[in-house]
């Protein structure tokens, strides 16, 4: 471990740039400080050879690569003297002046090289071969530089991290500190994602009025975005009033203004539902309406042959030695003759085993069908159910690269070539997602959605299959019947019985085990003891491909965050020969097991030579290698390889244990679910029965059969608000309820 010492300034020159990330600023580089090389690491944005830099942070001793700097703070300035010009310029940092020309430069004007750039550059013309175009143009390139220096130095004043200042660059350009100084808070905007109270803080430095606009604006936006996060893709108008009102200790009728004015600027929409009204960003709000126009469209087109297929199914069972029953043939009916529905059921009621029959007539008759779900894991095991390709929604669309925000290749300008899409794991997908999809599809496009109606709602924001069911607007097949063999499995069979708010059978069977523990600390121990060597020992499993531990929530004695630094004590613990990273919440190491939690559109992967942007919400990995010099860390996500730097692990967590909403649309060879304590709002049926239908072979319930019963009781199901149901409603019966 390297060993800290006391906060200290020190100046140099850089003589080398050994390691430099154009999108967070991160640099490793050589100093020559005092004479001699120092290595220096942090976030120093764009340094270049030949600038001088005032560093303050503290002197570390590595032990693999001696004293190196770890800076906290950077000011820069341009090179003063002309041998450092020259460096400074060789090094491409103007587009079009490489080495030749930059010690033309330094040749004719010396010290002044820089200020004549900036200051005078009609004087570039008498450099021999530089024209008056060209002049116009290594100014106005030098311009960006300095205006780009300009602004991480702002960001570095304001105590705001390098990154933060090159999303700022990327998204407004030339014109980001103007608008930074003036309005602190757009930098909470999309894209940029200052968290709100940091922008608090510089706005309250300088002097910004707590009844700003400005403030009021982002406040609001702030409270609606937190709640899409927790899942909600509006809120109640009285809600929001309340809640910001609040945050940012102003009257309610301050907060209604400002409202008013985001509606007029369409920042904010108002949507109202049984005369209550709704507030919605503006995002969420265009991709609810979206969806429920689209599917209104795609049900019209979707005319009913009402050709009986009964002759073709009889055929299919022949061939496939399957008899199908009532719900399934009706359901492989309905996708041959009207081609767009949703198909719903709990395990063991044969939604594979009709989802392979549909897929195989659609072949017949010629259609070129894709499959696809929410995540790689739901892909990979819809694929290897099926038989047939499946992808993730992402790589289906065409994650298009360097995007802050989601883009994709295909959309109503460059739509998909198929002519059925099935959705597997319809519960997982959320309404910005979906919407995507949509806008890809050819208007005559099938559409055969699959999900679980009784699971929970996507991590996203929406709860899309719930609402388009509760809309009774599309045609439902629900499968019920649970098959012979599937009852041969305590998981599926109690499963159901939670769905129905009946206790599970606890005596344990072959598959589904409950251990009762009525204290936190033998629950926890017996919870590390189950994945490190009961299971893999009686089992063969391996503890961190084949095991889960879910977990209802994220806090207490039980929750992921404390049990993740157990169970990574336990199977990869401290050594001297691992490397280590250490954030707020984690010390991350080689060998863990991690998992993303935010959608990333910019990371990029390879795998087996292919190349690919984008890591998603939910994906876990392991890391194969970390480097602390450089600050990066290699993380293998089933096969994609990507490279993160140290900024980039706010978004990492460790995933030995993770929360069941994480668990969404993956399904693993043994499961085990400590279920003691709690809020109990985290604690309902719902959340159980998603859990426990994460486990293929092996489920171990530890805990207490009183909160287990609770658990079953609480029906609560995961509330969220939305608009979609509704708008799906108007859009099919001209707005009133068919309840």
């Amino acid at each position: 471990m390297a060993e800290e010492k006391n906060t200290v300034t020190v100046c140099g020159t850089v003589d080398s740039v050994t390691y430099r990330n154009d999108d967070n600023g991160f640099a490793v580089i050589v100093l020559d400080y005092e004479g001699d090389p120092l290595t220096v690491v942090g976030e120093l944005g764009n340094v270049e050879e030949g600038e001088d830099l005032e560093l303050t942070g503290v002197f570390m001793n590595h032990p693999k690569f001696g004293e190196q700097f770890k800076a906290e703070v950077c000011i820069r300035s341009l090179p003063a003297e002309a041998s450092a010009i020259q460096r400074y310029l060789a090094g491409g940092v103007v587009k079009g002046i490489g080495p030749v020309l930059a010690k033309k430069l330094v040749a004719a004007f010396g010290d002044k090289t820089l200020e004549i750039m900036e200051l005078y550059p009609e004087r570039l013309t008498e450099v021999d071969g530089i024209t008056k175009t060209k002049a116009e143009s290594y100014a106005a390139e030098f311009q960006k530089v300095v205006g780009f220096r300009t602004l991480l130095q702002y960001f570095t004043d304001c105590r705001i991290p390098a990154l933060y200042g090159i999303r700022a660059w990327k998204k407004y350009g030339e014109n980001a500190l103007n608008l930074v100084s003036r309005n602190p808070y757009v930098l909470c905007s999309s894209g940029i994602e200052l968290p709100f109270l940091k922008a608090e803080e510089i706005a309250s430095e300088k002097g910004i009025p707590a009844d700003s606009g400005f403030r009021l604006a982002a406040g609001i936006k702030y409270v609606l975005t937190e709640n899409a996060d927790a899942g909600h893709t509006c809120l109640p108008q009285d809600k929001l009033l309340e809640l910001s009102a609040r945050l940012l200790r102003v009257e309610m009728s301050d907060v209604y203004s400002a409202i008013e004015s985001e509606v007029e600027e369409e920042n904010l929409y108002i949507y109202t539902k049984k005369e209550r009204p709704f507030v919605a960003l503006r995002d969420y709000y265009v991709a609810e309406d979206y969806i429920a126009r689209r599917l209104s469209i795609m049900n019209s087109l979707a005319y009913d042959t009402r050709i009986n297929y009964d002759e073709v199914i009889n055929i299919a069972e022949e061939e496939n030695g399957i008899e199908y029953a009532d719900k399934q043939r009706e359901a492989i009916n309905t996708a041959l003759s009207k081609g767009f529905m949703v198909l719903t059921g709990g395990p063991g009621t044969g939604k594979t085993t009709t989802l392979n029959a549909i897929i195989s007539l659609y072949e017949q008759q010629g259609m070129k069908t894709l499959i696809c779900a929410p995540t790689g894991r739901a892909a990979k095991r819809v694929s290897d159910l099926t038989g047939y390709e499946a992808k993730t929604i992402h790589r289906l669309l065409g994650v298009k690269a360097g995007g802050e925000i989601a883009g994709f290749e295909h959309n109503e300008d460059n739509l998909l070539d198929c002519d059925v899409v099935i959705i597997d794991e319809m519960s997982m997908v959320d309404a910005l997602l979906f919407e995507a999809l949509l806008r890809a599809l050819p208007i005559n496009c099938r559409l055969i959605m699959v999900g679980d109606s009784d699971q929970l709602p996507s991590v996203g924001a929406g709860n899309v299959l719930h609402d388009i069911i509760g809309s009774k607007t599309v045609p439902v097949i629900a499968l019920t019947e649970i098959f012979r063999q599937a009852l041969e499995s305590a998981i599926v069979t109690n499963a159901h019985r939670i769905v129905k708010g009946e206790m599970p059978e606890l005596d344990n069977s072959k598959d589904f085990f409950f251990l009762q523990r009525l204290d936190f600390e033998p629950a926890a121990e017996l919870t590390v003891e189950l994945l490190k060597t009961r299971l893999p020992r009686a089992y063969g499993l391996d503890p961190i491909e084949d095991i889960q531990v879910l977990s209802p929530t994220r806090k207490g004695p039980l929750g992921t965050v404390e049990l993740n630094k157990r169970l990574q004590e336990a199977l990869n613990p401290k050594t001297r020969e691992k490397s280590e990273i250490k954030t707020f919440l984690y010390t991350f190491r080689t060998g863990d097991k991690v998992m993303q939690t935010k959608n990333d559109y910019t990371i990029e992967w390879k795998k087996d030579g292919e190349k690919g942007t984008g890591i998603f919400n939910g994906d876990i990995g392991v890391i194969r290698q970390l480097n602390r010099l450089l600050g990066t860390i290699e993380i293998d996500f089933d096969g994609r390889v990507a490279t993160y730097s140290t900024a980039m692990l706010e978004n990492v967590e460790l995933a030995y244990a993770a929360t069941v909403h994480k668990s969404q649309g993956s399904e693993f060879d043994a499961v085990i679910l400590p279920i003691l304590g709690g809020y109990d709002k985290l604690y309902f049926r719902n959340l159980l029965y998603t859990a426990v239908t994460r486990a293929k072979r092996l489920l171990v319930i530890v805990g207490s059969k009183k909160r287990l019963e609770f658990m079953i009781d609480n029906d609560r199901r995961m509330n969220r608000y939305t608009c979609l149901r509704q708008m799906l409603t108007e859009q099919s019966y001209g707005g009133e309820s068919v309840e």
